[in-house]
């Protein structure tokens, strides 16, 4: 592994919001955001396909950087950097 691949696989708190339906994979993390410090990465599992646009969208409007997104057998998963 390189030390660009560890980097954007690296995070601060894993939150496992599998099973769960729109919109309360986003509205989790937000929640769990918002006890993060400025520049603390989370990373999200999910398993609601809405969820990429509903990520995708949050980062850009909160000012969040959406480092990385995978999606792996219908599991979607995000690292998210706290602005």
């Amino acid at each position: 592994m390189t030390d660009t691949a560890s980097r954007t696989d690296a995070f601060d708190v894993e939150l496992d919001a599998c099973g769960l339906n729109c919109p309360l994979p986003l509205l989790k993390a937000k929640l769990e955001l918002n006890r993060l410090p400025s520049g603390a990465v989370l990373k999200v599992i999910a398993t609601d396909a809405g969820s990429q646009r509903d990520f995708r969208a949050f980062a850009q409007l909160a000012g969040h950087q959406l480092l990385r997104e995978e999606v792996e057998d219908g599991v979607f998963r995000y690292w998210l950097r706290k602005a």
